[in-house]
């Protein structure tokens, strides 16, 4: 069992069974036109290389070539992006799905890098750089829909606005950290938590109480791939950055 991909695995698993069931990519994370030809068996297909991909990151055999394969999938996903951004590239909600998938892709990048027997030192930086963007985009829609966000708190935990901006901070520091490698490793652990308590507190609650939606499934196994992506990546980071760890070409794989 590939135990640092797990979580990651698993999300890319639940995305599948929930194309497959649904018959339909994943909404807005995928957006793909409807008017397509073959969407429908496309999507069934999709959910196939998703639920394949997935299972082949829990085991160690096909760690390696999974991650890479899932990375280059999420990519494709960031790409299926491009119009929304260049309609409206000056707001912060067109950038959130490029984030989001662009982080699922970090995520691969990261587990490919550390499942050779000697880690690639440069993949590793490349997967922090990539990812550390992405928690800042984050972080920026909480302050930019923050009323909206708030109303996605439960309704027993008090003062949602707070929590709203409490928990955009929270990305937007992280993501620094990760970004600069200052502490990125703590960073990438808290913002892991973080985002694990969103998966039990939000979303699998919202998912009980509307068990037949598409949507709520899909966020659901977003966020949880989003919390292996960022899980992921915490394992690839060094235990401790070296004094000077501005420099973005400090990564060294002895740690």
């Amino acid at each position: 069992m590939n135990r640092d991909g797990v979580l990651y695995g698993s999300g890319a698993m639940a995305l599948g069974a929930i194309g497959l069931t649904f018959g339909d990519f994943a909404l807005q994370w995928q957006p793909v036109p409807k008017d397509l030809p073959g969407h429908h068996a496309l999507a069934l297909l999709s959910g196939v290389v998703m639920l394949v991909l997935g299972a082949g990151v829990l085991w160690r055999r096909t760690a390696r070539p999974a991650s890479a394969a899932l990375g280059v999938v999420y990519l494709g996903w960031v790409a299926l992006h491009g119009p929304e951004v260049a309609a409206a590239p000056t707001t912060v909600a067109s950038w959130l799905g490029v984030a989001e998938t662009l982080s699922l892709a970090a995520g691969g990048l990261a587990l490919f890098a550390m499942s050779s027997a000697q880690p690639d030192a440069r993949l590793r930086l490349a997967a922090r750089l990539i990812y550390g963007v992405c928690p800042l985009v984050f972080g920026l829609s909480h302050f930019a829909y923050a009323d909206f966000t708030a109303k996605m708190v439960p309704g027993w935990i008090p003062y949602p606005l707070f929590w709203a901006y409490a928990t955009g901070t929270g990305h937007l520091a992280a993501g620094l950290a990760i970004l600069f490698g200052v502490a990125s490793r703590p960073a990438a652990t808290l913002l892991t938590a973080m985002m694990a308590c969103f998966v039990v507190m939000l979303h699998i609650p919202r998912v009980m109480a509307s068990p037949d939606s598409h949507l709520e499934w899909t966020m659901t196994a977003i966020a949880l791939s989003l919390t292996g992506a960022a899980w992921a990546l915490r394992q690839a980071l060094p235990s401790s950055e070296p004094s000077g760890a501005l420099a973005f070409d400090r990564l060294g794989v002895d740690r």
